[in-house]
Protein backbone atom coordinates (compact mmCIF):
# COMPACT_ATOMS: atom_id res chain seq x y z
CA UNK A 1 0.00 0.00 0.00
CA UNK A 2 1.33 3.71 -1.12
CA UNK A 3 1.55 6.14 1.33
CA UNK A 4 3.70 9.29 2.27
CA UNK A 5 6.77 7.94 4.41
CA UNK A 6 5.77 9.86 7.23
CA UNK A 7 2.86 8.22 7.89
CA UNK A 8 3.96 4.74 7.58
CA UNK A 9 4.14 2.36 10.35
CA UNK A 10 5.78 -1.08 11.24
CA UNK A 11 3.92 -3.72 13.34
CA UNK A 12 6.16 -6.58 12.48
CA UNK A 13 9.75 -6.10 13.77
CA UNK A 14 12.24 -8.69 15.71
CA UNK A 15 14.79 -7.73 17.57
CA UNK A 16 17.74 -9.29 19.63
CA UNK A 17 15.31 -10.92 22.01
CA UNK A 18 14.37 -13.81 19.72
CA UNK A 19 16.07 -13.79 15.73
CA UNK A 20 17.10 -10.43 14.75
CA UNK A 21 20.15 -8.14 14.74
CA UNK A 22 18.36 -5.08 15.96
CA UNK A 23 18.63 -4.35 19.06
CA UNK A 24 15.25 -2.75 20.74
CA UNK A 25 17.62 0.23 21.31
CA UNK A 26 18.51 0.26 17.91
CA UNK A 27 15.06 -0.33 16.13
CA UNK A 28 13.87 2.83 18.05
CA UNK A 29 16.91 4.92 17.07
CA UNK A 30 16.11 3.71 13.45
CA UNK A 31 12.43 4.18 13.45
CA UNK A 32 13.11 7.61 14.57
CA UNK A 33 15.40 8.03 12.08
CA UNK A 34 13.03 6.87 9.26
CA UNK A 35 9.94 8.71 10.72
CA UNK A 36 8.03 6.03 10.94
CA UNK A 37 4.60 6.89 12.79
CA UNK A 38 3.95 3.84 14.78
CA UNK A 39 6.17 0.13 15.39
CA UNK A 40 5.39 -2.88 17.51
CA UNK A 41 8.37 -5.61 18.19
CA UNK A 42 6.81 -9.25 17.70
CA UNK A 43 9.95 -11.13 18.58
CA UNK A 44 9.14 -14.89 18.51
CA UNK A 45 7.43 -16.36 21.44
CA UNK A 46 8.99 -13.83 24.08
CA UNK A 47 8.13 -10.28 25.09
CA UNK A 48 11.65 -9.24 26.93
CA UNK A 49 11.93 -6.89 23.33
CA UNK A 50 8.99 -5.15 24.34
CA UNK A 51 9.87 -4.85 27.81
CA UNK A 52 13.71 -3.76 26.79
CA UNK A 53 11.93 -0.90 24.35
CA UNK A 54 9.50 0.07 27.29
CA UNK A 55 12.53 0.41 29.95
CA UNK A 56 14.35 2.66 27.38
CA UNK A 57 11.75 4.62 26.81
CA UNK A 58 9.79 5.84 23.33
CA UNK A 59 10.13 8.88 22.22
CA UNK A 60 7.41 11.05 20.60
CA UNK A 61 6.78 11.36 18.07
CA UNK A 62 6.83 8.07 17.76
CA UNK A 63 4.78 5.07 18.91
CA UNK A 64 4.74 2.15 20.24
CA UNK A 65 2.82 -1.30 20.59
CA UNK A 66 4.32 -3.68 22.64
CA UNK A 67 4.45 -7.39 21.03
CA UNK A 68 5.12 -11.14 20.86
CA UNK A 69 4.55 -13.57 17.54
CA UNK A 70 3.72 -17.00 18.95
CA UNK A 71 3.98 -20.32 16.89
CA UNK A 72 0.95 -22.61 16.92
CA UNK A 73 -0.46 -25.22 15.88
CA UNK A 74 -3.42 -25.02 13.24
CA UNK A 75 -6.91 -26.66 14.19
CA UNK A 76 -7.16 -30.12 13.82
CA UNK A 77 -8.71 -30.02 10.07
CA UNK A 78 -6.43 -27.45 8.71
CA UNK A 79 -3.11 -28.65 7.14
CA UNK A 80 -0.23 -26.60 5.43
CA UNK A 81 3.23 -26.87 5.08
CA UNK A 82 3.80 -23.37 6.29
CA UNK A 83 3.78 -22.77 9.55
CA UNK A 84 1.10 -20.63 11.64
CA UNK A 85 2.10 -17.68 13.50
CA UNK A 86 -0.34 -15.75 15.71
CA UNK A 87 0.77 -12.01 16.71
CA UNK A 88 -0.10 -10.37 20.05
CA UNK A 89 -0.57 -6.44 20.49
CA UNK A 90 -0.85 -4.31 23.32
CA UNK A 91 -0.25 -6.92 25.12
CA UNK A 92 0.29 -6.23 29.24
CA UNK A 93 3.39 -7.44 29.53
CA UNK A 94 3.17 -8.31 33.01
CA UNK A 95 0.56 -10.61 32.66
CA UNK A 96 1.58 -14.00 34.47
CA UNK A 97 0.12 -16.26 32.64
CA UNK A 98 1.47 -14.57 29.29
CA UNK A 99 4.87 -15.02 31.16
CA UNK A 100 4.56 -18.60 31.84
CA UNK A 101 3.33 -19.52 28.61
CA UNK A 102 5.86 -18.18 26.76
CA UNK A 103 8.55 -19.42 29.25
CA UNK A 104 7.23 -22.52 28.01
CA UNK A 105 7.18 -21.91 24.15
CA UNK A 106 10.89 -20.39 24.88
CA UNK A 107 12.04 -23.60 26.73
CA UNK A 108 10.75 -25.77 23.85
CA UNK A 109 12.83 -23.61 21.67
CA UNK A 110 16.07 -24.26 23.68
CA UNK A 111 15.55 -28.04 23.64
CA UNK A 112 14.89 -28.17 19.75
CA UNK A 113 18.72 -26.69 19.06
CA UNK A 114 20.98 -29.71 20.20
CA UNK A 115 18.83 -32.13 18.08
CA UNK A 116 19.41 -29.74 15.10
CA UNK A 117 23.34 -29.77 15.80
CA UNK A 118 23.19 -33.44 16.39
CA UNK A 119 21.40 -33.43 12.89
CA UNK A 120 23.95 -31.63 11.02
CA UNK A 121 26.98 -33.11 12.98
CA UNK A 122 26.01 -36.55 11.14
CA UNK A 123 26.32 -34.66 7.97
CA UNK A 124 29.97 -33.63 8.53
CA UNK A 125 28.73 -30.00 9.43
CA UNK A 126 30.81 -29.43 12.47
CA UNK A 127 29.65 -26.81 14.91
CA UNK A 128 28.39 -27.15 18.29
CA UNK A 129 25.82 -25.50 20.95
CA UNK A 130 29.13 -23.53 22.61
CA UNK A 131 30.15 -22.36 19.23
CA UNK A 132 26.63 -20.83 18.40
CA UNK A 133 26.08 -19.87 22.62
CA UNK A 134 29.21 -17.88 21.74
CA UNK A 135 28.16 -16.58 18.48
CA UNK A 136 25.22 -14.89 19.53
CA UNK A 137 25.65 -14.04 23.21
CA UNK A 138 22.82 -13.72 25.26
CA UNK A 139 19.48 -14.13 22.23
CA UNK A 140 16.99 -16.61 22.05
CA UNK A 141 19.07 -19.36 19.66
CA UNK A 142 16.94 -20.75 16.45
CA UNK A 143 17.97 -21.78 13.04
CA UNK A 144 18.74 -18.14 11.88
CA UNK A 145 21.50 -18.28 14.45
CA UNK A 146 22.41 -21.68 13.25
CA UNK A 147 22.58 -20.80 9.80
CA UNK A 148 24.07 -17.53 9.98
CA UNK A 149 27.60 -19.74 12.11
CA UNK A 150 27.25 -22.18 9.17
CA UNK A 151 28.21 -19.09 6.55
CA UNK A 152 30.42 -17.77 8.85
CA UNK A 153 32.17 -21.52 9.05
CA UNK A 154 32.07 -22.03 5.05
CA UNK A 155 29.34 -24.66 4.85
CA UNK A 156 26.87 -22.43 2.95
CA UNK A 157 26.84 -19.26 1.05
CA UNK A 158 23.82 -17.70 2.58
CA UNK A 159 21.33 -18.25 5.38
CA UNK A 160 18.77 -18.92 2.52
CA UNK A 161 21.17 -22.11 1.12
CA UNK A 162 21.77 -23.07 4.89
CA UNK A 163 17.68 -22.96 4.99
CA UNK A 164 16.87 -24.73 1.43
CA UNK A 165 19.62 -27.70 2.21
CA UNK A 166 19.36 -28.36 5.77
CA UNK A 167 17.27 -26.21 7.99
CA UNK A 168 14.16 -25.87 6.21
CA UNK A 169 10.99 -27.82 6.91
CA UNK A 170 11.12 -31.05 5.65
CA UNK A 171 15.34 -30.79 4.97
CA UNK A 172 17.71 -33.32 6.89
CA UNK A 173 18.80 -31.35 9.55
CA UNK A 174 14.67 -29.72 10.40
CA UNK A 175 13.86 -30.60 14.19
CA UNK A 176 10.15 -29.54 14.62
CA UNK A 177 8.92 -27.93 17.91
CA UNK A 178 5.96 -27.18 20.05
CA UNK A 179 3.53 -25.47 19.26
CA UNK A 180 1.02 -23.87 21.32
CA UNK A 181 -2.90 -24.98 20.53
CA UNK A 182 -4.14 -21.99 18.50
CA UNK A 183 -6.94 -21.76 20.61
CA UNK A 184 -4.71 -20.96 23.56
CA UNK A 185 -2.65 -18.75 22.08
CA UNK A 186 -5.72 -16.57 20.85
CA UNK A 187 -6.91 -16.92 24.83
CA UNK A 188 -3.32 -15.90 26.50
CA UNK A 189 -3.65 -12.94 24.00
CA UNK A 190 -6.71 -11.93 25.15
CA UNK A 191 -6.44 -12.47 28.38
CA UNK A 192 -3.42 -9.99 28.26
CA UNK A 193 -5.20 -7.45 27.00
CA UNK A 194 -4.08 -7.84 23.86
CA UNK A 195 -5.31 -7.85 20.23
CA UNK A 196 -4.57 -11.29 18.54
CA UNK A 197 -3.72 -11.56 14.85
CA UNK A 198 -2.91 -14.36 11.87
CA UNK A 199 0.79 -13.73 11.00
CA UNK A 200 1.10 -13.60 6.78
CA UNK A 201 -1.68 -15.83 5.67
CA UNK A 202 0.14 -16.47 2.62
CA UNK A 203 2.95 -17.86 4.37
CA UNK A 204 0.80 -20.75 5.32
CA UNK A 205 1.16 -22.01 1.50
CA UNK A 206 -2.46 -22.49 1.46
CA UNK A 207 -4.08 -24.46 -1.90
CA UNK A 208 -6.05 -21.19 -2.73
CA UNK A 209 -7.67 -18.09 -0.95
CA UNK A 210 -10.47 -20.13 0.35
CA UNK A 211 -8.50 -22.15 2.54
CA UNK A 212 -7.42 -18.89 4.25
CA UNK A 213 -10.84 -17.48 4.30
CA UNK A 214 -12.11 -21.12 5.99
CA UNK A 215 -9.14 -20.84 8.73
CA UNK A 216 -9.81 -16.98 9.70
CA UNK A 217 -13.54 -17.95 10.28
CA UNK A 218 -12.55 -21.00 12.59
CA UNK A 219 -9.60 -18.73 14.48
CA UNK A 220 -12.60 -16.02 14.46
CA UNK A 221 -14.68 -17.98 16.33
CA UNK A 222 -11.87 -18.86 19.26
CA UNK A 223 -11.49 -15.27 19.32
CA UNK A 224 -8.69 -13.93 16.43
CA UNK A 225 -9.73 -9.97 15.80
CA UNK A 226 -7.44 -9.56 12.84
CA UNK A 227 -5.19 -10.32 9.94
CA UNK A 228 -1.94 -9.29 8.82
CA UNK A 229 -2.87 -7.86 5.37
CA UNK A 230 -0.18 -5.43 4.16
CA UNK A 231 3.00 -7.88 4.04
CA UNK A 232 6.49 -7.30 1.71
CA UNK A 233 5.77 -11.00 0.32
CA UNK A 234 2.05 -10.49 -0.12
CA UNK A 235 1.20 -9.85 -3.63
CA UNK A 236 -1.02 -7.08 -4.62
CA UNK A 237 -3.66 -9.51 -5.44
CA UNK A 238 -3.67 -11.54 -2.25
CA UNK A 239 -3.20 -8.22 -0.30
CA UNK A 240 -6.97 -7.37 -2.21
CA UNK A 241 -8.29 -10.39 -1.32
CA UNK A 242 -7.02 -10.61 2.38
CA UNK A 243 -8.65 -6.91 2.51
CA UNK A 244 -11.86 -8.26 1.13
CA UNK A 245 -12.04 -10.99 3.96
CA UNK A 246 -11.15 -8.92 6.69
CA UNK A 247 -14.01 -6.40 5.76
CA UNK A 248 -16.60 -9.03 5.06
CA UNK A 249 -15.82 -10.50 8.49
CA UNK A 250 -15.27 -7.40 10.72
CA UNK A 251 -11.52 -8.08 11.21
CA UNK A 252 -8.98 -5.40 11.87
CA UNK A 253 -6.26 -5.00 9.29
CA UNK A 254 -2.57 -4.48 10.35
CA UNK A 255 0.68 -5.01 8.33
CA UNK A 256 4.46 -4.81 8.70
CA UNK A 257 7.69 -5.75 7.13
CA UNK A 258 8.62 -8.72 9.49
CA UNK A 259 12.55 -6.77 9.86
CA UNK A 260 15.32 -8.81 11.11
CA UNK A 261 17.84 -6.91 10.73
CA UNK A 262 20.83 -8.60 8.83
CA UNK A 263 19.23 -12.43 8.97
CA UNK A 264 16.89 -10.47 5.82
CA UNK A 265 18.96 -7.90 4.78
CA UNK A 266 16.67 -7.25 1.67
CA UNK A 267 13.94 -6.26 3.75
CA UNK A 268 13.98 -2.90 5.30
CA UNK A 269 12.54 -1.77 8.56
CA UNK A 270 9.20 0.51 7.28
CA UNK A 271 9.53 -0.07 3.51
CA UNK A 272 10.14 -3.66 3.04
CA UNK A 273 12.18 -3.73 -0.95
CA UNK A 274 11.21 -0.34 -1.24
CA UNK A 275 8.15 0.42 -2.18
CA UNK A 276 6.01 -0.73 0.92
CA UNK A 277 4.30 1.12 3.22
CA UNK A 278 1.90 0.06 6.21
CA UNK A 279 -0.47 3.39 6.43
CA UNK A 280 -0.91 4.94 10.63
CA UNK A 281 -4.74 4.65 10.21
CA UNK A 282 -4.61 0.58 10.78
CA UNK A 283 -2.66 1.67 14.07
CA UNK A 284 -5.40 4.48 15.03
CA UNK A 285 -7.83 1.10 14.59
CA UNK A 286 -6.43 -0.97 16.87
CA UNK A 287 -6.02 1.27 19.43
CA UNK A 288 -9.88 2.19 18.71
CA UNK A 289 -10.06 -1.79 19.70
CA UNK A 290 -8.43 -2.35 22.46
Amino acid sequence: MDCNNNACIDLHIHSTASDGTFSPAEILALAQDLNLAAIAITDHDTINGSKEALGIGVSPPLKFLTGVEISASPPPSFSYSGSLHILGYSIKIDNPLLNKTLAALQGARKNRNPGIIDRLNSMGVAISMDELSNEVGGAQLGRPHIARLMVKKGYVESIQEAFDKYLGKGKPAYVDKYRLDCSMAIEVILGAGGIPVIAHPFLLNPRNIGDIEELVITLKAMGLKGIEVYYPEHSQDNISKLEDIANRHGLLMTGGTDFHGSLKPEIKMGSGRGDFCVPYILYERLMENR
